[in-house]
């Protein structure tokens, strides 16, 4: 009973998915025969996708997408890391103050003005330093590693010390290689986090060249629809906006199976040791 019911949720969540897929490769003429969905189309076309590439703002978006993800994930782990890693030593001078300075952040936000007024007031804004800086280190994710680095054996660390490693080796050769499936498991949720970069776009990045992905997304979806909607349209806009959702989410989905088997593993790990 509990397969079968597994699979009937699994299928509910896979069939929107083939819809998607489906109809960014089928003709405009047969989506519209269809009203809209096919899920077997009859005949196959690449003009969805020629359109995105030749007519729209996507691939240049596609490149600062790609640089917010690679640069901002980067910065954030290095930035995460070294503060989860000082946070689980006890013997760290003013511990109990940032921890609570921490927690404080998690219960009270500033709010969009007071944010916009301090990346103003730093000169990030039309920049694509405004959609990494603001948010380098999540607090969720550094409570997360710092969990599991109080879970680690305190002989090892000691062990390690009294041979002479220093922070940086003792990082390096201990504990890094012990906490790769929490690393890739927080790893992916900031990649993702980035990729998906939207209101930090919309709020701080007005130079149409510096938006990334999901702006531009957002912008061809609206135009696509009002194209629609006018009877001297020759645009496969059905078409066009299933291969823009195509495009944008198949990074990710690419990714993620080859970190999925440490995801489970590396949640519970920093969520439940102590």
């Amino acid at each position: 009973m509990i397969l079968v019911l597994l699979l009937a949720v699994g299928l509910f969540a896979l069939v929107p998915l083939l819809i998607v897929v489906s109809a960014s490769f089928t003709p405009y003429s047969e989506v519209l025969a269809n009203g809209g969905y096919v899920l077997i189309p009859k005949k196959f076309t690449l003009e969805g996708y020629i359109a995105i590439w030749t007519q729209t703002r996507i691939p240049r978006a596609m490149l600062i997408s790609t640089f917010v993800t690679v640069v901002g994930t980067a910065l954030n782990m290095v930035l995460s890391t070294g503060l989860a890693w000082a946070l689980s030593r006890k013997e760290m001078p003013g511990r109990t103050v940032i921890l609570l300075a921490l927690v404080f952040t998690t219960v009270f936000n500033a709010g969009i003005i007071p944010t916009y007024l301090i990346v103003k007031a730093t000169g990030l804004l039309n920049s694509v330093w405004a959609m990494i800086i603001p948010g380098a280190v999540s607090v969720f994710n550094v409570f997360i590693m710092k969990t599991f680095f109080e879970g680690l054996p305190g002989e090892l660390i000691e062990s390690a010390r009294l041979d002479g490693a220093g922070e940086l080796r003792l990082l390096a050769r201990i504990v890094f290689p012990l906490a790769v499936p929490v690393l890739l498991t927080i790893g992916l949720f900031y990649a993702v986090n980035n990729w998906n970069t939207f209101f930090a776009a919309i709020f701080y990045v007005r130079d149409t060249a510096l938006q990334p992905l999901q702006v531009v997304l957002r912008d061809l979806l609206t135009t696509s629809i009002e194209a629609e909607s006018s009877p001297d349209s020759v645009t496969p806009t059905v078409t066009l906006r299933m291969a823009a959702v195509v495009i944008t989410a198949l990074p990710m989905i690419v990714v993620y199976p080859f970190i999925q088997k440490h995801f489970q593993k590396g949640v519970l790990i920093g969520s439940v040791k102590s």
